[in-house]
């Protein structure tokens, strides 16, 4: 009735009613709605209880005497004895028993106080769950036994680290995981994964009454496989195929950029061979866990060495096409195709996805077209933004290189930057490798000669670094690219093409050296022996903090070798690195097999998967094909994506069955890994 009446008597004075808006002699009345709704003036002590194996008895203790309370089973529970603000309580047990109670003094605050009583059987854990793509949990199986402390689970290699999230049957449990505390039903800190046998300790611990560990072994398991081999649909010797390869979630896009048909546009004739090293590209989806090619592409203005699918690059639902030896003497986007007075010019083919259909959706050529640039000899696409490297562009000096940018807008691509090197000189091959990251861009040029070494060192040419190799990194904002760092090895040498590949994530980036010669193996090795194993190679690791780059790892094979060329492709995905080494020479097949030389598979080549868990950098497997044979080349181009990675053995021989044939030399493959 009190409230009802000062809502009344609120609407009364708002409408102006008998004018209550103001008191005789001026005074202004204001209504604070707290007034209006009716206030908390007594309180009870509640609270709940957990662990109990037989029934307990409670006793309050007020002012005015006290009250008992029997509690049968775990639950909330609630004394009558009303309280007003300031009035003390004390809860204790009334009988023995083996419980604790947390909360049970003090003084009524303006809320119910909340008793915490706890009985042995308090003391554990009611679930307990890993995270991960399976996200294992034992709520059942501690359900069924609560007195089990031993778990096991398994996890793929390429879970690295896991989060454990404990939920005490106590909601006031004390929690470690690992060692470190944790909230209750809180996930935990990331938890590292070495390969093999895990174990991971939880401890609960209620202050008083006791402590529980729990211990999950974990096992991290070499899931990785291979799930696919592929040839080309119209298979023919010479044609390359897995020259170039490049991923992104179920789509994959495969080149052979010898391929001879004389086919334009999208699934044409691929019978008619007169068109020589015209070049192909094979776009294929995933199918539950199969992979089924899905168009066969060609450029639209197919000829003779045009060499299309030299290089790909491919992002959500576009594809991106290099072929170098494209002639056409036209500039710009949509130009004459038919021109052939530029060869080697260079062009780059823009495909784009319409459910399942592919359609060209631009031709793009360098503003300044020349003839034997090589426009479009490596490729690199972000969300409407592609970088096309023309690695022998002579603006600067003769093949200096030259890397160009274009943006879409809409279905409209122009080219938006023309980007050189801070230290342009003759021969550099500025635009070998190009990756794109956001709005950062990494441009190798494996040929520059500084003999600096790290961050933004001496630029100048010195006849001792001859071919050592650099990296150029560069920042859009506005719309406008500018050189935010130049990068060298930290072990810079003559002819170590440091920058022949390189890979950007998000502030990090891999750069390859395919030459470089030390005889280290592993994790930040010995750098120093320059020569002692030839053109084993490396690869750099360097992360970005605000605008500063930094080496932050240094990576060999786990067995170097001369001529090994590792770092001569690198794809990063997350924090699982690629790195191919289509020379190495290891007669084993499969994962982790045996990583000796055999003269009989002399440039099989292998591919090294690598982790970095907490800022360190570990191998984790070691690939060869199932069918590595001498020469195939498996690992001169790698692409990831997610837990799938693609590797291309471009001069491998073999025949499909049912082709009449028993070797096809140099048809090519590609291999899929999940």
């Amino acid at each position: 009735m009190i409230k009802s009446l000062g809502l009344l008597l609120l609407l009364f004075c708002l409408g102006g009613i008998g004018g209550c808006g103001s008191a005789s002699g001026g005074e202004e009345y204001v209504v604070d709605a707290g007034v209006i709704a009716d206030a908390q003036t007594s309180f009870v002590v509640r609270g709940g209880a957990y662990g109990l194996r037989q029934p307990i008895r409670l006793r309050l203790i007020h002012d005015e005497g006290s009250e008992l309370l029997d509690i049968s089973r775990d639950g909330l529970f609630a004394f009558t004895r009303a309280f007003e603000i300031g009035d003390s309580y004390a809860v204790e047990l009334a009988e023995a028993a083996s419980c604790i109670l947390q909360g049970a003094t003090g003084t009524i605050d303006g809320a119910d106080p909340d008793i915490g009583v706890a009985c042995d059987a308090a003391i554990g854990l009611r679930d307990l769950t890993l995270s991960g793509p399976s996200a294992p949990e034992f709520a059942s199986a501690l359900a069924a036994d609560p007195e089990r402390v031993d778990f096991v689970a398994s996890v793929s290699l390429l879970q690295s680290y896991v989060s454990i999230t404990a939920r005490a049957i106590y909601p006031r449990s004390t929690i470690t995981v690992a060692g470190q505390p944790v909230g209750n039903g809180i996930p935990s800190a990331p938890v590292p994964l070495d390969l093999g046998e895990n174990t991971v300790e939880i401890a609960v611990s209620i202050p008083g009454l006791g402590e529980r560990t729990y211990r999950v072994a974990i096992e991290r398991i070499i899931e990785i496989a291979e799930v696919a081999y592929s040839k080309a649909s119209n298979i023919e010797s010479g044609d390359l195929f897995g020259f170039s390869t490049a991923i992104d979630g179920d789509i994959l896009a495969v080149s052979a950029y010898r391929e001879d048909s004389a086919a334009v546009g999208v699934s044409g004739d691929e019978g008619n061979n007169s068109a020589i090293d015209s070049g192909a590209v094979y776009i294929f989806r995933r199918n539950g866990s199969s992979w089924v090619q899905e168009a066969y592409l060609k450029a639209s203005n197919t000829d003779a060495n045009d060499r299309f699918g030299t290089s790909l690059a491919l992002y959500g639902d576009t594809l991106a096409i290099g072929a170098p030896g494209e002639a056409s003497a036209s500039s710009g986007v949509g130009g004459n195709e038919g021109n052939n007075a530029a060869p080697s010019s260079g062009a780059v083919y823009i495909f784009r996805r319409n459910g399942v259909l592919w359609r060209q959706e631009a031709y793009l050529k360098a503003s300044n077209a020349r003839t034997g640039d090589n426009f479009g000899a490596s490729l690199s696409l972000g969300a409407n933004t592609v970088a096309v490297g023309a690695h022998l562009e002579d603006g600067g000096g003769d093949d200096s290189g030259a890397v160009y940018v274009f943006r879409r807008s809409g279905a409209n691509w122009s080219q938006e930057a023309y980007l050189k090197s801070s230290n342009a000189g003759g021969g550099d091959g500025f635009g070998v490798s190009v990756s794109l990251a956001g709005d950062t861009l990494a441009i190798g040029a494996h040929h520059e000669d500084s003999a600096s070494t790290g961050v933004d060192g001496d630029q100048g040419d010195n006849p001792q670094a001859t071919d050592s190799g650099a990296v150029y990194v560069f920042r859009r904002s506005g719309g406008q690219w500018r050189q935010e760092a130049y990068v060298k090895a930290s072990n810079t040498d003559t002819g170590d093409n440091f920058g022949v590949s390189v890979a950007l994530g998000t502030d990090i980036m891999a750069v390859g050296a395919d030459r470089e010669d030390s005889s280290g193996v592993g994790i930040d090795g010995a750098q120093g022996n320059s020569a002692v194993s030839p053109d084993s190679g490396a690869a750099y690791i360097f992360r970005r903090n605000g605008g500063s780059w930094a080496q932050t790892a240094y990576i060999k094979a786990s067995n170097t070798d001369d001529d090994d060329r590792f770092g001569h492709s690198l794809a990063i995905s997350g924090n699982t690195l690629a790195v191919g080494a289509y020379s190495e020479d290891s007669f084993s097949t499969g994962i982790n097999g045996d990583q000796g030389d055999d003269i009989d598979t002399q440039n099989s080549g292998a591919v090294y998967l690598l982790r970095c868990i907490e800022g360190q950098w570990t191998q984790e497997a070691y690939l060869k094909a199932s069918n590595a044979t001498s020469r195939d080349s498996f690992g001169f181009q790698v692409a990831l994506s997610g837990d799938s990675l693609a590797v291309g053995a471009y001069l491998q021989d073999s025949a499909p069955e049912g082709s009449g044939e028993s070797v096809l030399t140099a048809s090519g493959a590609l291999y899929i890994f999940e």
